[in-house]
């Protein structure tokens, strides 16, 4: 049986570490001066090289015939380590199964051996040292701050300040290590070196999507190269790794932009069901749907995209002028809002579908100084000097409201709220006293729950706008999950929350009342509870609650100002 090429192709000197050469540079000079250090600290991502570089570091320090710094790679001593078999003077520990004061006992005892000839070093790598439990550190302290000759800890791990908060003292007896993220050219690099290796061709874009799926670790790199070979193709090609690795396409992330850029909302639900059919996993989707919106946002701005394909590429540039840059970072900002929802989620493909719907409703970005003159009543730029209320984040008392009535907002500081995704209506000049409607009405259609998914949104600021913020928040945190042909609405808390469940369960009538303007049947809202999850009732109000309950009064108090709260989306701070 083969080696996986990850193990295959582990290196065996310092010099072929990729990217790591400010480590590998350090240790191999420490080894070539004598300065070995009785303990080193290896941080860093998975898959970068920490253990390896740990074994190879063993390797030069035991090898028979080393040069300058570095082990030979062929010595008997070189190969037992490098294969990762039985050695007297070099251990490997899995923190993760050896974690307890016991363990660590057990291994300051054995440190006190001396190692098995008189040129040889005793070295003791332990990967996932973050596991180690307090007491095991405290065993260690004492043989890190006095150890015996000729005697190397190696402590690998990803999470360092687990270590900082469970064992600080520690970290001051060794010399600390911090591995970088493998880029995509290295990765790309590598993989075209080992594949010709092994006498196989690959297209640079299958290259570099296997590179983009392995999110910096050149480890999972390999593995993912080797899922792709386990296939029996003699040439990887892109289609042959979307294939294997379960990938989307970039044409349809292109297509998905134009979804959004033509407002076609309704297309989006099939579009996810064919996703589905073809057994996309949805995580990796989203993950694909921020790098090519970030690509995006990146030409907007006259930037470099990064890695693509130079298809892709140009399809972006072409799409340049269909894009604002406001409107890719909000809807940037509203896929980092869902991320934390998704990963725990039963719901996984209803969340996609709302997002592509809500994205393809996104009202485009408009002028701050053409939205403050309308709201102004055609009021021309204040002249040097005038007071600006809304360019300096607040409303000011000199509107056209008059002294008295913007004087009570004066002291208040509000700012553009990061809930990005929120469909907007203009606001006429001869329409600035009131707050504007956020949607259009429409002729009641039948209730269907993809078409009730789509006006959610559109639900909770309805709400909003009515004086009911604590009902609209908590609908912003709930999703629509059944209908049923007597109307009955079912929703369904994202979390367990005694508050929001209490503010859907009083506001059930206004729910029906504006649903009914848009759907034909409804009778019913019904709240479903999950006794079993339920978490116990919050002793106080979350700072969300209270700032929404601020802007309720701010609203009442001003006109000009809930009419400016509306179309500049701001919320209170302060």
């Amino acid at each position: 049986m083969s080696l996986a090429l990850a193990r295959k192709y582990r290196p065996k000197r310092f010099a072929d570490v990729v990217v790591q050469s400010h480590v590998s540079t350090t240790l191999k000079g420490a080894i070539a001066h004598g300065r070995v250090a009785h303990g080193y600290l290896l941080c860093g991502p998975r898959g970068v090289g920490k253990t390896t570089l740990a074994r190879v570091l063993a390797m030069a320090l035991n090898c028979e015939r080393p040069q300058d710094g570095e082990p030979c790679g062929e010595c008997e001593s070189c190969r037992r380590i490098w294969g990762g078999a039985a050695s007297l003077d070099v251990v490997e520990i899995d923190a993760a199964s050896n974690r307890g004061v016991d363990d660590a006992r057990d291994l300051r005892e054995r440190a006190m051996y001396a190692p098995s000839g008189d040129r040889h070093y005793k070295v003791y790598i332990i990967d996932e040292a973050h596991m180690l439990t307090r007491e095991a550190w405290n065993a260690l302290l004492k043989i890190l701050e006095e150890p015996p000759p000729r005697v190397v800890f190696v402590f690998a791990t990803t999470e360092p300040q687990k270590i900082a908060q469970s064992a600080a003292p520690v970290l001051s007896r060794l010399q600390r290590f911090d591995f970088k993220r493998i880029g995509p050219a290295e990765l790309r690099e590598r993989l075209s070196y080992v594949l010709a290796e092994e006498g196989i061709s690959a297209e640079p874009e299958a290259l570099a999507a296997i590179a983009r799926s392995a999110d910096g670790s050149m480890r999972d790199a390999l593995s993912l190269a080797d899922q792709v070979l386990s296939m029996g193709w003699r040439a990887v090609t892109a289609e042959r790794v979307r294939d294997a690795l379960g990938l989307v396409p970039e044409d349809e992330f292109i297509a998905i932009l134009d979804l959004i850029a033509d407002r076609r909302a309704a297309d989006a639900f099939p579009v996810v069901a064919r996703l589905a059919e073809a057994g996309i996993d949805f995580g990796a989707f989203l993950t694909g749907l921020a790098d090519i919106l970030r690509a995006q946002l990146a030409i907007a701005l006259g930037g470099s995209p990064g890695d693509l394909s130079e298809r892709a590429r140009e399809a972006l540039v072409d799409r340049r002028e269909r894009f604002a840059a406001a409107d890719l970072l909000r809807m940037l900002a509203a896929l980092t809002e869902l991320e934390p929802r998704f990963r725990k989620s039963g719901q996984q493909q209803l969340l996609i579908e709302t997002l592509l719907v809500r994205f393809a409703l996104l009202d485009r970005s408009v002028g701050l100084e053409d939205l403050l003159r309308s709201l102004g009543g055609q009021r021309s730029a204040p002249a040097p000097g005038e007071h600006q209320g809304a360019a300096g984040g607040g409303v000011g008392a000199d509107g056209p409201a008059g002294g008295a009535r913007g004087a009570g907002v004066g002291n208040v500081n509000v700012r553009a709220a990061r809930e990005p995704a929120r469909d907007r209506v203009p606001i006429e000049a001869g329409n600035a006293e009131r707050a504007p409607s956020p949607v259009q009405r429409a002729p009641a259609e039948p209730l269907d729950l993809n078409r009730l998914v789509g006006r959610w949104d559109d639900l909770a600021e309805r709400l909003r706008v009515a004086g009911k913020p604590l009902l609209a928040t908590a609908l912003q945190h709930a999703t629509p999950v059944a209908v049923t042909s007597r109307g009955d609405v079912t929703i369904e808390l994202d979390e367990p929350n005694d508050f929001y469940d209490r503010a859907v369960s009083d506001g059930r009538s206004e729910i029906v009342s504006v649903l009914r303007e848009w759907f034909a049947g409804i009778e019913r809202v019904h709240l479903r509870r999950d006794e079993a999850s339920a978490a116990p009732p919050p002793k106080r109000l979350t700072d969300e609650m209270v700032r929404a309950e601020r802007l309720a009064s701010l609203r009442k108090r001003d006109p000009l100002l809930d009419a400016a709260i509306d179309a500049l989306d701001l919320d209170v701070t302060d």
